[in-house]
């Protein structure tokens, strides 16, 4: 190229019109920008969304705040030829991966292109996804992954399966710096699952997306079994009968959306306090009703989530898991602007018990919010754990240590409050001062004993009983003798093993003031590499 007496590019005549050679580089790119957005081209986009579903730009426009997105390495391409590769070069090579902000908060995401050699995972994917990975945790800021992939590219052989690995060290390696969210959107399966399973939550869109290590015609050849898509790895089968999936959107628009209200709760790395926001509650709101929420009879079940909602900021209670393991409940709420973990037991659900799945799902999130600094608040209401052979051939002992193990290794403030029953082990796994909380708190209407009055009146007093003409009204008089004596929270308060009993209205306020003490909490450990976590 000619060069002017400046070193700058030379204009130049072609057929008596004058090419301004900057505005030629300049347009080559934005043609190059303008190829890299089709994706694997109309036809392809058409089908995408003939099946209800969205581009992997349109999902990453919805996702982040109007305006913020910057892409990069959008014009990288794989250098495969085998296979007629080298007649299937895309632009972007099936993931579009980049920056931008949710409600002004910076964060990185890449999402998987379906119309792009249906989104398969090549070895430029896991270059390029790896790369924001890194670019991520140097910044500190969380990772948003939408997926919609077939899974490793066939024709690329191992490279495809280093990219996965690369990515799934990459991820282990953020794991409780930065937080990790993957969304699905579409296909997920085989090795694919495992990149989602090491993240902190996952979302699933209901109808369009499902979850899998082997597909239904893998499945009846190997065992004979007839499944559909949506029974074996949809939405509804994760979100309730797995757990894996945390989340699900009715729609790909409302399950973006989901992932923007998380994203509100949660500090951008494990060196950031969670986003506090400008109180609109009154910190001092007492409720009244709650000092009759807990029915008289400790059989009765009420709504431990009613409970929450009244107690906490109005409105900010977000449910997580919230269809698994009913009997627990765990989310995200807010007490006076600050963000809290709240884990319960829920008595509308086989009384409170906890059961292998409940102390999967409370461990796990507890293990979550000890990581990024959310203070955890526990309501405890459990007679136990569930007893039967299924639950102990399932493993409850190993499945229950991990709630002990969870609290244990806790450093953040921690304040638990009794509403009801808290029997033995249930009681002491729940964030109990034996297990070291800040804070422990009762209500009036708490039993704290080794088990209930009934059990124990049929331990201890069984012969008495037998003795006795009237039976029936020697075991109701023991067991209401028992209770005062033994079952109610000044027993427990006594010996300070609770730090006060509470007006259930009073709750809120005491809360607020608990946790305004413990913001500066500090705590020391002896020096480890890590512990052994009964998994």
């Amino acid at each position: 190229m000619e060069l002017t007496e400046n070193n700058q590019p030379k204009s130049e005549e072609v057929e008596g019109v004058q090419i301004d050679p900057h505005q030629a580089m300049i347009d080559e790119l934005k043609e190059k920008r303008s190829q890299a957005s089709q994706g694997g081209g109309k036809a392809r986009i058409d089908a995408q969304r003939a099946k209800g579903k969205q581009t992997a730009r349109e999902r990453v426009y919805k996702l982040l705040d109007e305006g913020s997105f910057q892409e990069v390495d959008a014009l990288m391409s794989h250098r495969h030829t085998d296979f007629g590769m080298d007649q299937q070069r895309f632009l972007g090579d099936g993931v579009v991966t980049g920056f931008g902000k949710i409600n002004g908060r910076r964060v990185c995401v890449y999402a998987q292109d379906f119309t792009i050699l249906g989104g398969t995972f090549s070895e430029v994917a896991g270059q390029k996804v790896s790369k924001l990975m890194d670019l991520a945790m140097e910044a500190g800021v969380p990772v948003i992954a939408l997926n919609d992939s077939g899974g490793a590219r066939i024709q690329e052989g191992v490279h495809s399966l280093d990219a996965y690995g690369q990515l799934f060290w990459r991820n282990t390696q953020a794991s409780g710096v930065i937080p990790q969210l993957s969304v699905i959107m579409g296909p997920c399966a085989g090795g694919a699952v495992y990149s989602p399973g090491l993240t902190d939550f996952i979302f699933m869109s209901a109808q369009t997306s499902n979850m899998f290590i082997t597909g239904p015609e893998v499945i009846k050849t190997v065992t004979g079994e007839t499944v559909d898509f949506e029974t074996l790895g949809g939405a509804s089968a994760h979100s309730a009968t797995s757990g894996v999936a945390h989340f699900v959107g009715s729609s790909e628009d409302h399950t973006l959306e989901l992932v923007r209200t998380l994203i509100g709760y949660l500090p951008s790395n494990n060196a950031e306090p969670a986003p506090a926001i400008v109180p609109e509650d009154d910190p001092n709101r007492k409720d009244a009703l709650l000092n009759r929420i807990v029915p008289a009879d400790p059989n009765e079940p009420y709504d431990m989530k009613e409970v929450i909602i009244r107690i906490v900021d109005t409105g900010s209670f977000f449910e997580v898991h919230e269809n698994f393991a009913r009997n627990a409940l765990v989310g995200f709420a807010r007490l006076h602007g600050q963000v809290v973990g709240i884990v319960a037991q829920q008595p509308m659900y086989l009384a409170g018990c906890i059961d292998i799945d409940a102390s999967d799902k409370m461990a796990r999130f507890v293990r979550f919010c000890d990581a990024f600094n959310i203070p955890l608040v526990t309501f405890v209401d459990s007679p136990g754990f569930l007893p039967g052979v299924v639950q102990e051939h399932g493993g409850i002992i190993r499945h229950g240590a991990k709630i002990v193990y969870a609290y244990s290794e806790a450093t953040v403030p921690m304040v638990s409050i009794v509403t009801r029953k808290g029997y033995g082990g249930a009681y002491l796994v729940m964030g109990s001062k034996s297990i070291h909380a800040d804070l422990a708190f009762a209500w009036p209407t708490a039993e704290i004993a080794v088990m209930g009055a009934d059990g124990a009146v049929n331990i201890l007093y069984r012969k008495q009983i037998q003795e006795k003409e009237n039976a029936a009204e020697e075991r109701k008089r023991l067991i209401k003798e028992f209770r005062e004596k033994f079952s109610n929270p000044y027993q427990a308060a006594k010996f300070g093993f609770v730090d006060e009993v509470l007006i259930p209205e009073e709750t809120r306020p005491r809360l607020i003031g608990a946790l305004e003490l413990l913001r500066d909490k500090h705590h020391t450990r002896f020096p480890r590499k890590h512990g052994t976590m009964p998994l």
